[in-house]
């Protein structure tokens, strides 16, 4: 329900640190149990989605955009992209160890099992309480279906992953619908993201909301931007 809390403390940091604390640049079926990991193979091509269409709001990941990417998509009207930099060191002595605690934070919450935080699309302009986040990782051997576990694993109270493929603009990627259990609040969330590998790396999109309800009113900007998906 609309207004309550996030699933835990690290999904209230994440939107503290990410957007207030972070430098912009650019141009923005559970009942009590708990969260054991599970997750269900399908090498079935993601079924269409129920979403209702979204307007389009332009392009973001090319060069001049808000957020240079190794991919380009698009964002829902209204919604406002934002490239995440981690904070600099103020380099005064005065200030190291709390410059130490505040980076160690920081990396906490930017990084996500084999990604970091990249980007972040703020739905509260057009009326949502949430983010679609891109996270891009180092070049190497995965493919996208293990850079979306590692992604899905590496986020407390994660479960019930069902896993699927997806085509779009040329990529082939993987898609991850889930739930995290928040052991303060008792119930649990869904989630989804994607993931593709591109010649810079691997790039997943994340969809997180406060709850059920806003995630079901922003998931058609994740569906747009899965099916707008291309290589920068």
């Amino acid at each position: 329900m609309r207004g309550r809390a996030g699933a835990g403390w690290r999904g209230a940091a994440q939107v503290l640190l990410l957007a207030g604390v972070l430098a912009g640049c650019g141009g923005s079926d559970d009942e009590g149990a708990g969260p054991a990991a599970s997750a269900t193979a399908s090498g079935q091509p993601s079924a269409p989605s129920t979403a209702s269409p979204v307007a389009s709001g332009g392009r973001i990941g090319a060069a001049g955009s808000a957020c240079r990417l190794p991919v380009t998509f698009e964002v829902a009207r209204g919604w406002k992209a934002k490239a995440i930099a981690a904070p600099k060191p103020s380099g005064s002595p005065a200030d190291e160890f709390a410059e130490e605690l505040r980076n160690e934070l920081v990396d906490g919450l930017l990084r996500q099992g084999p990604v970091t935080a990249v980007c972040e699309i703020d739905a509260k302009p057009a009326g949502n309480i949430g983010f679609l986040r891109v996270w891009k990782g180092e070049r190497g051997d995965a493919d996208a279906r293990g850079v979306l576990q590692g992604f899905v694993t590496a986020e407390e109270g994660a479960r019930h992953a069902t896993y699927r493929t997806f085509t779009s603009g040329g990529l082939t990627g993987a898609r991850v619908d889930y739930d995290v259990w928040s052991e303060l609040l008792e119930e649990s969330k869904k989630e989804c993201a994607l993931a593709v590998v591109t010649a810079d790396g691997p790039v997943v999109v994340h969809l997180g909301g406060m709850d059920d309800e806003e995630h079901e009113e922003m998931l058609p900007a994740f569906e747009l931007a899965q099916r707008t998906l291309r290589t920068a």
